[in-house]
């Protein structure tokens, strides 16, 4: 249902479920310390008083913390969903109700309703813009050129949407500074590889309560999420095969200790495909052919296209849901390939995504590059930049302390050699 406050204007599942979303995000919190401190400099200081926000976020416990710390702040935000079935909607339900910022999210929402929603997102008419896939960016350059003389600048933290960046650096449309946020150290070391690598996993054990150790698990893409993948699959037991283009990754992988094989070859050995590549039709229909009876395919990449499930639609006799996220399609064949989540992000359709311990770094980077593009308003170039490196380690500096754990520092004598060159062998 969609609710509607006399207060406010969102679009939310129901806001019953407002005290069931304020206990999960408070269990959240517990895990987020460095955005804490965050939140609480924010809200003495108001970098963003006066400043709109759009942020276009997969809705969960640890983006509500992101968004309550923009508002404390002094943020105008307004937060969408940047994928139909992450959103929770418990969540979005206690942003409303008890954080009074505006939601506009639904579990399952199709894509009319996202795309309406991204529309409803630009009509706040955005000073920055919190991106993830960089489908806000995009619809606005598309679709309203006259609303970029408003932007001081926008955030992406998704490898996908770094890759449209550049897409539109390359063609000349981007025209305001954006962020890299992905490629900060402390978000696609930790975020890619240590979240990705869990939260799948979690999706795919919720969706099918399949045994993975033994199983034979392909993976494809050998990126920070690639990897992460791969290691927590060899972790519970099972036999990875890696797929790769990248003729580095793939060494790389073998390095690792893991089969490197093309994915034609892999399809008939593959109990269990996973792909994290961020491009399309990854899986598709040779592979589709000569899979085993009953193999499993998803997706943690962003989009729902890795896996070409329109042939595979088009060629089943019939489809069935067989469980929660969880769909079979039979061939003509008589085999059947059984699809999680859609084709969506597996650690979100059908689990929790990334623990919040990991997302704290990751919305700490979001929040700070944030406060860099103010504090730099008028002065950076159109294009990427990069999170600044001191920002970068005093994420990091700020973890180590939360957690209690001390590193050495650097002596004088050890800085100024360091700084030399006159001192060799």
């Amino acid at each position: 249902m969609t609710a509607t406050s006399p207060r406010l204007k969102h679009e939310v599942k129901d806001l019953a479920l407002a005290p069931l979303g304020r206990q999960r995000i408070e269990w959240a919190g517990r895990e987020m310390p460095v955005l804490r401190q965050i939140r609480d400099r924010f809200a003495q200081e108001k970098p963003f008083a006066g400043i709109r926000f759009v942020a276009c976020c997969h809705v969960t416990t640890e983006t509500a913390h992101l968004a309550i710390a923009l508002k404390a702040g002094g943020a105008d935000a307004v937060l969408i969903a940047s994928n139909p079935l992450s959103t929770q909607d418990d969540v979005a339900a206690s942003l409303v109700a008890d954080h009074e910022i505006p939601v506009f999210a639904q579990k399952g929402e199709d894509n009319a309703t996202y795309n309406r929603h991204v529309q409803i997102a630009l009509d706040h008419r955005p000073n920055i813009i919190i991106d993830d896939g960089s489908d806000v960016v995009a619809t606005l350059i598309q679709e309203r050129q006259h609303q970029i003389a408003d932007l001081i600048g926008s955030t992406e933290e998704t490898t996908t949407g770094i890759v449209r960046l550049r897409a539109m650096l390359k063609d000349g449309v981007l025209t305001f500074p954006a962020v890299n946020v992905n490629d900060a150290d402390t978000k696609h070391f930790f975020d890619n590889r240590y979240g990705t690598g869990q939260s799948t996993l979690d999706g795919i054990i919720r969706a099918t309560n399949i045994l993975l150790a033994g199983k034979t698990i392909v993976v494809a893409g050998y990126g920070w999420c690639g990897k992460g993948t791969a290691l927590r699959s060899r972790g519970l037991g099972a036999n990875v095969i890696v797929t790769e283009i990248d003729p580095i990754k793939a060494i790389e992988a073998v390095m690792d200790g893991f089969r490197v094989l093309p994915m034609a070859e892999a399809a008939p050995q593959g109990d269990l495909f996973i792909t994290v590549t961020g491009n399309k039709h990854v899986i598709r229909a040779e592979h589709f052919e000569v899979m085993k009876d009953g193999a499993i395919v998803c997706n943690s990449g962003h989009f729902d296209i890795e896996i070409d499930l329109k042939y595979l639609a088009s060629q089943a006799k019939e489809i069935k849901q067989v469980r929660p996220f969880t769909e079979q399609y039979r061939l003509p064949s008589g085999k059947s390939v059984i699809v999680l989540g859609e084709g969506r992000l597996v650690n979100l359709a059908a689990a929790e995504g990334h623990p919040s311990a990991v997302m704290d770094m990751s919305f700490a980077n979001q929040a700070l590059a944030c406060e860099y593009l103010v504090k730099n308003k008028g002065k950076l170039e159109p294009g990427l930049h990069s999170i600044p490196v001191e920002v970068d380690q005093e994420i990091a500096r700020l973890k180590l302390q939360a957690i209690g754990i001390n590193i050495d520092a650097l002596t004088p004598d050890q800085i100024e050699y360091i700084n030399s060159w006159t001192s060799g062998t």
